[in-house]
């Protein structure tokens, strides 16, 4: 069975407290559960993962692209937060990795500040999913689901 992973970048572990006007009441933990579920409903397995480091968000790209390249993982869902709009590494390793990856954010960045409307991420990823809510999770795997 093969594998998708969704990774999460700094800050997202404090969803459901964290600006909820913004991100909604929706935990890290409830994102998890519907990944988990829709992974299921497509017949794919969960690797679910949260960092505040960059590097560790690198790893973990350079992992996604090798486990790609050997046929076990579909691909990558990253909500990079606001490593999206700062990090030429994370471009550089997702370029270098060579895997399919979907760009998510849980609100519309182009609806917010302008420093939001840029990402490093975008000109790598396969598409980008925005404003949906923690329900964009469920849409980019199903994407991806679509892909393998």
């Amino acid at each position: 069975m093969k594998t998708v992973l969704v990774l999460n970048g700094p800050n997202l572990n404090l969803l459901g407290t964290r600006e909820p006007a913004v991100y909604g009441s929706q935990t890290l933990a409830d994102v998890e559960a519907l990944c988990a579920k829709t992974c299921a409903a497509h017949g794919l397995q969960l690797d679910f993962r949260q960092s505040n480091h960059e590097g560790v968000l690198i790893d973990a790209i350079q992992e996604a692209g090798r486990a790609q390249a050997a046929g076990t993982l579909v691909g990558v869902v990253l909500n990079a937060g606001a490593y999206t709009h700062t990090s030429v590494a994370l471009h550089d390793a997702i370029k270098g990795a060579g895997v399919s990856l979907i760009e998510l954010h849980i609100s519309n960045v182009h609806a917010r500040e302008a420093f939001r409307h840029h990402s490093y991420i975008s000109p790598v990823a396969k598409a980008v999913m925005a404003g949906f809510g923690v329900k964009g999770y469920a849409l980019a795997i199903a994407g991806l689901a679509d892909l393998a």
